[in-house]
């Protein structure tokens, strides 16, 4: 087994040099060499579509495409039917080529590109180019012509809004970048490509505003992404995980979004974004703690109310995570600080619980994450019915059957409810995942293992610093102009967008 592992290793490594170099060879003047070379390469692939044309008998021709890919009526109407029927222009003078004439009267209002590369002409034909090729000559006319199926823009169904845009962005990049340079109509909005994936060979778009980003930012994106060295690239997060500062941190490090407004004003803000084919979500880089817990449309609504909401929001995220370890820790090691009424009527309905405190919350956390993962995870017409009727059936079964108590029912519902509240959905992820190191922690140690864990946790925010920016800024390092935009957010009376250091806001 393990010769065959070697020998299938060594194979590959012969096979993918021999490709390296033949992708990187030249074309020639003979079609005929030319087209058996390109056969080779596109062997047993079928969507390949390969058609001689010959042009009064005289000069052959070599169309190349993916089918279903392509534009069919261009050609048609641009290439075959003016060379089946009139043949080459006469009368031109200076155009002595096949190429130059696509170039020139064929296609004249359409992009494309000579090139002689065999490697460049076939990423150019899978990426939707027709590739035209001519007897005599050694260059290859790629046009194009490109025809993709896709899906409508519609809102995004992750990232809903009360107030706002709309739109949000479907897997086809250059329909993403369309829809960033309708909002940002500026030449110093800059899309810089590049394409990562051995096999899938991804068009990758590095966005940002010249004169605003911050190029300590720029230059780290940049040098982290040209240091990717993988197979395919599926989905933005193949890049984010790439990328990131640290894989061990809960908290995600970059914002992930569907809307091009939010996309557009952390470009406005200085950040750079990483917008990849084949996918609706683009990165935002860098994120911080604090914007983790703000909602797009806070800006889009007055202030006063954004401002409470703001803080409603903050305590209830807080709440989502501490409640359960706190009740633990209370009930277990303290319950001298909890009023004795109280702390009477939860003895009452624990007496007949045959766990301990910890465990009946241990579980009933693990149950209430299975039922939300179920929710996501069925269909949409059922998903939510599910996870609902699951959790009253569950809870009302445990609770009547002496195995939980309801308080913890209680306990664990009103966190898990709470955790809703976190507008950015990855953030939330942060947060449920801290809550059963805490539950641990309180339930061996009381309080004082409650604060070990907020110390911990407090000490990795403040190391944690995603591209050379801290998580907690501004509030840590503290940044008094920015703080303006925390807890609350401040009614502009002007809104100017002229550096990375200025008030822009950020939905």
């Amino acid at each position: 087994m393990k010769r065959f592992g070697k020998s299938h290793l060594k194979n590959k490594l012969e096979t993918d040099r021999q490709s390296t170099e033949n992708s990187s060879s030249n074309i020639s003047k003979n079609i005929a060499e030319n087209e058996q070379f390109l056969k080779n390469m596109f062997h047993n692939c079928s969507d390949i579509i390969f058609r001689e044309i010959m042009i009064h008998g005289e000069t052959k021709l070599l169309l190349i495409h993916v089918d279903g890919m392509i534009n069919t009526d261009i050609i048609t109407s641009n290439v075959l039917k003016p060379l089946m029927y009139d043949g080459l222009p006469q009368g031109l003078g200076t155009i002595d080529s096949i190429a130059q004439m696509c170039e020139e009267e064929l296609f004249s209002v359409l992009p494309i590109k000579k090139l002689s590369n065999y490697g460049d002409i076939v990423d150019h034909i899978l990426k939707g180019n027709a590739a035209i090729l001519a007897d005599g000559e050694n260059t290859a006319v790629l046009a194009d012509v490109s025809k993709l199926e896709h899906r409508a823009i519609e809102e995004p169904f992750n990232e809903a809004s009360i107030r706002g845009s709309r739109e949000g962005f479907i897997e086809l990049l250059r329909m993403n970048t369309i829809m960033l340079r309708r909002i940002l109509a500026t030449p110093k909005l800059k899309f810089e490509s590049l394409k990562i994936g051995n096999v899938t060979q991804t068009d990758v778009v590095i966005a940002y505003i010249e004169g605003t980003v911050s190029m300590p930012i720029l230059n780290e994106v940049r040098k982290r992404i040209n240091r990717i060295q993988i197979d395919a690239i599926l989905d933005s997060g193949y890049i984010e995980e790439s990328i990131e500062e640290t894989h061990l941190s809960p908290f995600p490090q970059m914002l992930v979004t569907e809307r091009p407004d939010v996309v557009a004003a952390g470009l406005l803000h200085g950040k750079v974004a990483i917008l990849c084919n084949g996918t609706g979500c683009a990165l935002v880089v860098p994120l911080t703690f604090w914007e983790g817990l703000q909602a797009h449309d806070d800006y889009y609504e007055r202030f006063l109310f954004v401002s409470l909401i703001r803080w409603v929001r903050s305590l209830f995220a807080f709440f989502s995570v501490l409640f359960p370890s706190v009740y633990i820790a209370l009930t277990n090691f303290h319950p001298n600080l909890v009023p004795q009424e109280l702390m009477m009527t939860i003895a009452m309905l624990r007496e007949r619980a045959p766990l301990p405190t910890v465990i009946e919350v241990f579980m009933m956390e693990l149950i209430f994450e299975g039922l939300r993962e179920a929710g996501i995870r069925l269909p949409k017409q059922i998903g939510p019915l599910v996870s609902i009727v699951g959790a009253l059936v569950i809870g009302e079964a445990a609770v009547s059957a002496g195995i939980i108590s309801a308080p913890i029912v209680i306990v664990v519902s009103a966190a898990g409810i709470s955790s809703f509240i976190i507008p950015r959905f990855r953030f939330g992820y942060a947060l449920r995942i801290l809550r059963f190191p805490l539950l641990i922690l309180s339930g061996l140690f009381g309080l004082f293992g409650l604060a070990i864990g907020i110390i911990a946790i407090l000490i990795h925010l403040i190391q944690l610093s995603p591209f050379g920016t801290p998580y907690l800024t501004p509030v840590a390092p503290q940044n008094t102009r920015r703080l303006k935009d925390v807890l609350m957010r401040w009614p502009r009376k002007r809104a100017i967008y002229t550096g990375p250091d200025n008030e822009a806001d950020q939905p």
